[in-house]
């Protein structure tokens, strides 16, 4: 896989507004936020989309789950709810061919998303 943001990103080559960071994953604020909290979430594996997911990344891609219900607890809103979408592909939305979560908090989300 060539390079991407998000490595780039990992390995502090471009500057992020990180908010946690484990030996597996790191989250950071999202530039173009679309919620008053609105983080990104992603493996420090390499893993382009979902379809890339294999069976010996089931634990990290919990990890992902888990960071973002941390993150909404600590952040104030776990309670209240929030949104966790990951988009596959380019019909789906994925427009940084690394895998990653969005957490979005802070509003009321509509159905379907706008």
């Amino acid at each position: 896989m060539e390079p991407t943001l998000f490595s780039k990103i990992i390995d502090r080559e471009i500057p992020a507004d990180i908010v946690y960071e484990d030996d597996e994953v790191l989250a950071f604020n999202d530039i173009d936020p679309k919620a008053p909290t609105h983080i990104l979430i992603i493996p420090k594996k390499a893993i382009a989309t979902l379809n890339d997911i294999e069976e010996g990344d089931l634990a990290l891609i919990g990890r992902l789950q888990y960071t973002a219900a941390k993150l909404a607890k600590e952040l104030g809103f776990a309670e209240e709810g929030y949104r966790v979408v990951m988009n596959c592909n380019e019909a789906g939305g994925q427009s940084v061919y690394h895998i990653h979560m969005h957490l979005l908090g802070g509003r009321r989300m509509q159905w379907p998303p706008g």
